[in-house]
């Protein structure tokens, strides 16, 4: 490739030849050459090492939605939000069991209540006139587990959100990091047939795609199949100062990127703060941006004031 680039960027003579610094070549010369030069590259890969690793079948799937998703009308909202009096509260709860309440419980509760006061930041579109909004809101996060000696995100779903406390989120939660994955898991918990899930991923990707689009993503299917809402926590893992852009199929993703200290605004002084770089993807095509950002200030609010922590 180095003599592609330098036959690039280098011009011809007056005769047609093309010049190399005090030399010169006509472009047969120069394309054999290069072609030399390219066919004894080929000799490197006898001396290469490496291995090829197979992935889970859920990476089929986490490419299908990447696909699917990218032509999503999201609006994006990158958030800087302070939960420092949360992350106080949290500090200092437990559970039965004596292990911290979990940040994400609470975020998915948080969540929850967010929507259910805007609930068409949730909505799923049904055609080009309507749209349909369900009672539930049932919020999807991903869990790391291990399968074949690899670390894989699978999504858990949590069902009714605004029905349950932050504990039994939480306890929920630690039921999916305990249990098994095996080869084939898609979703914890869902009990899909393996038969059939190996003939899907088995399918062209066209069709797989055109089944995504013409019944797994139909509003009541998809409700069932991924909730309404995605909440993920990638940030959550490592340090991370910044922001993670995903891509989803959901009409609401929320996206954790980190929890940073830094000076900030409270109560008229300057003070270290801790706050959470969050992403939001709000479905254009059934929410207009003022009602969004209503909606936006609305978790901004209930995320700063460490809701629902006192009654824990």
């Amino acid at each position: 490739m180095e003599g592609l680039f330098i036959f690039l960027q280098h011009q011809t003579n007056e005769s047609g030849k093309i010049v190399l610094g005090d030399e010169s070549w006509n472009a047969h010369d120069f394309y054999g050459i290069h072609h030399r030069n390219w066919r004894g590259s080929e000799s490197m890969k006898e001396t290469q090492h490496f291995k090829e690793v197979s992935f889970p079948d859920s990476r089929i799937s986490t490419i299908d939605v990447s696909e699917i998703g990218r032509k999503k009308h999201h609006m994006v909202a990158l958030l800087e939000i302070d939960v420092t009096d949360a992350r106080a509260v949290l500090k200092e709860i437990r559970d039965p069991k004596g292990k911290r309440l979990s940040f994400t419980a609470w975020l998915v509760k948080c969540v929850g209540a967010a929507v259910s006061e805007y609930p068409e930041a949730a909505a799923f579109l049904k055609s080009h006139k309507s749209m349909l909004v369900f009672d539930d809101v049932d919020v999807s996060i991903t869990v790391e587990k291990e399968i074949n000696g690899y670390k894989v995100p699978l999504p858990l779903v949590i069902r009714n959100v605004t029905a349950k406390s932050i504990l039994d989120i939480h306890n929920e939660i630690s039921a999916a990091q305990n249990q098994d994955a095996k080869e084939g898991t898609v979703v914890l918990g869902s009990g899909f047939g393996m038969i059939g899930l190996k003939l899907f991923y088995a399918l062209p990707a066209f069709l797989r795609r055109w089944i995504w689009k013409a019944f797994l993503l139909k509003p009541h299917t998809a409700q069932k199949l991924m909730g309404s809402v995605m909440l993920t926590s990638v940030g959550m893992i490592g340090p991370l100062n910044g922001w993670i852009i995903p891509t989803s199929i959901h009409p609401l993703c929320l996206a954790v990127g980190g929890i940073v200290k830094k000076p900030g605004v409270f109560k008229d002084t300057i003070a270290i703060r801790e706050y959470l770089m969050l992403t939001a993807l709000v479905d254009h095509d059934v929410i207009d941006g003022a009602p969004a950002a209503r909606f936006i200030a609305r978790l901004d609010v209930l995320l700063k004031t460490a809701y629902g922590l006192d009654s824990v």
